[in-house]
């Protein structure tokens, strides 16, 4: 079966052999969402087709952003769409930033589809210098703002074995483990 896909790195329109799935999401306390993603080394179809897998995964569980971890595939993928029509969609392979101000910091309310249902206050460094790769293997770099940069590193954590809930207070941290393991 084909279908038109977007290239999320030229922005045009082209044919896929597949059609998107939509993959199962672990669910905080899941130990693997703990897991250390790996390099990504082999830019294939494989790979765009796990890119666009979560696109629909993410799209369809209504979220702006997400890990490969999420959906226990721990490599050092990130996909993302902040735009309003949901038309824009971004893949960051092996991303990495630095911090360019420890003293910059921004407060956002933050989500996440491994923690559903709960949001809260987090505060992250707002000045950034981001590194990735796209699906080509091609290295970009930017200095990205507002809440790309809030996503980004959000997402990136992800990678690292980290979660929002590691923000917040022990207490609240076991609220939320008690009633998503109900």
């Amino acid at each position: 079966m084909l279908s038109i896909q977007v290239d999320y790195n030229a922005g045009i329109d082209k044919i896929h052999d597949f059609m998107p799935e939509k993959l199962k999401i672990l669910k905080f306390p899941d130990p693997r969402l703990r897991t250390v993603a790996e390099k990504v080394t082999k830019f294939d179809k494989s790979l765009e087709k796990l890119s666009d897998d979560m696109l629909h995964t993410m799209y369809e569980g209504n979220g702006i952003g997400l890990a490969a971890t999420q959906v226990n595939k721990h490599i050092r993928l990130i996909v993302m769409d902040l735009s309003e029509e949901r038309n824009e969609p971004r893949v960051f392979i092996n991303p990495e930033y630095e911090i360019l101000d420890n003293e910059s910091l921004s407060s956002f309310e933050e989500g996440c589809l491994s923690v559903p249902g709960f949001s809260e206050e987090i505060i992250r460094p707002d000045i950034i210098d981001l590194t990735w790769q796209d699906l080509k293997g091609e290295i970009h770099k930017d200095r990205p703002d507002g809440l790309l940069t809030i996503c980004i590193q959000h997402e990136i954590d992800h990678l690292e074995g980290k979660l929002m809930v590691d923000y917040i207070s022990p207490i609240k941290r076991d609220r939320i483990r008690k009633k998503l393991t109900k």
